[in-house]
């Protein structure tokens, strides 16, 4: 019985796998030329960050150095030693985990600025091509946009896509502290679009904030390169792989200016990256929903000690996305499932794969509890597994 068992198990997978595999193929042309190239290593301008030494000391090696290390060395310097390293490497200290809050705030208006004097140069240049200048006038509209007062930019990177992580709410001063990873199709000007505002990181992190009546804050992160559309990207974990470390670090940045752990929200592919992030994150919680696996068969495997939640609503299409893992393609296991042991979220009121913040859902009731701390109420409201 156990052998037949194992046999219709490895049936199962192997269907499976030729699926996954037959899906990838029959998309592969079309997704080719949009292969992304992860962003990875330190921050623009950090070559000009290295070769300074108007302090008289050596400046932290954002390439090497640790959040924690970062903090201590921005508690050594006056004021006024900060500001003026503002003022001169605004695109590092802007990215700098571990950085002050208000510090990297104001570095990154003026890095804002500067990327939108740039565009606005390039639009203006009658040398450039129509296309060229179209896309950098785009650019510029977008950095104005993300410079209109009250908007708090705790992360800027102006190349590729682009990278932002913007922050709803007194980060300096909460208790609580939630990061939205977002899935495909995400980046510097979709982060936040108008169009299926709740799909956004930006618009799941106004949600959070809104029914949590302010009382936390919440950080829309978009700091590594998401997958664009179907194919190869979003069926391996190549971009997961790449945006991990990222996340790591951003978390340790928190935690390293004197934030709590965050409870980290984690959408459909960024779920990916929360999984080969999870045993170095400092987060309260792993909440991942709309998830095509992460990268893991079992919360052990995740070797984290944040509790680990998981949600998924009957009509979202990434049910019938295959959950396994072979030759690089899919992510394993269904966190959803009993025997992945995770914490199960009601989503019964949710529709699809990108309404699980909507207001009135079940689903946001229970986010709410649980980026709050008052996780007793989001355990009891569903089914519930085995969670380390």
């Amino acid at each position: 019985m156990v052998l037949s068992s194992w046999k219709r198990r490895g049936r199962r997978t192997l269907v499976a796998a030729a699926l996954t595999t037959t899906v990838i193929a029959g998309t592969a042309g079309w997704a080719s030329a949009h292969e992304q190239r992860p962003l990875t290593g330190p921050p623009p301008g950090t070559a000009s960050w290295r070769a300074d030494h108007t302090l008289h000391v050596t400046l932290p090696d954002p390439a090497t150095v640790k959040p924690a290390q970062v903090a201590a060395f921005f508690g050594r310097l006056s004021k006024a030693e900060q500001h003026e390293l503002v003022a001169r490497h605004a695109s590092v200290v802007g990215n700098l985990d571990g950085a002050p809050i208000a510090l990297r705030y104001e570095a990154n208006a003026r890095a804002l600025r500067a990327e939108r004097t740039r565009a606005l140069g390039v639009a203006e240049d009658t040398s450039r091509t129509e296309a060229e200048r179209t896309s950098a006038r785009a650019r510029a509209e977008r950095c104005a946009e993300l410079l209109a007062p009250g908007r708090r930019i705790l992360a800027f990177d102006p190349r590729g896509r682009g990278q932002v992580a913007e922050v709803y709410g007194d980060l300096a001063a909460a208790r609580q502290v939630s990061v939205i990873v977002p899935g495909s199709d995400i980046d510097l000007d979709s982060f936040d679009r108008a169009r299926d505002p709740y799909g956004t990181p930006a618009g799941m992190a106004r949600a959070l904030y809104r029914a949590a009546d302010a009382r936390t804050a919440e950080v829309a992160w978009v700091g590594y390169t998401t997958p664009v559309g179907l194919g190869p990207d979003a069926a391996t974990g190549r971009l997961a792989e790449a945006g991990a470390p990222r996340l790591t670090r951003f978390a340790q940045g928190l935690t390293a200016v004197g934030a709590p752990a965050p409870a980290v929200f984690c959408h459909s592919y960024g779920s990916v990256v929360c999984g080969l992030a999870a045993s170095r994150l400092p987060a309260s919680d792993l909440v991942v929903f709309a998830s095509p696996g992460m990268r893991a068969e079992s919360v052990a495997d995740l070797h984290t000690r944040a509790r680990v939640w998981a949600a998924r609503d009957d009509s979202d299409w990434i049910a019938k996305v295959p959950n396994v893992e072979l030759f690089g393609l899919g992510h394993g296991a269904d966190p959803t499932s009993a025997s992945f042991g995770a914490r199960r979220i009601p989503a019964e009121k949710a529709e699809g794969h990108t309404g699980y913040f909507a207001p009135g859902t079940d689903s946001l009731r229970a986010f709410t509890d649980i980026a709050t701390g008052d996780t007793g109420d989001a355990r009891d409201a569903g089914d519930t597994g085995d969670s380390s």
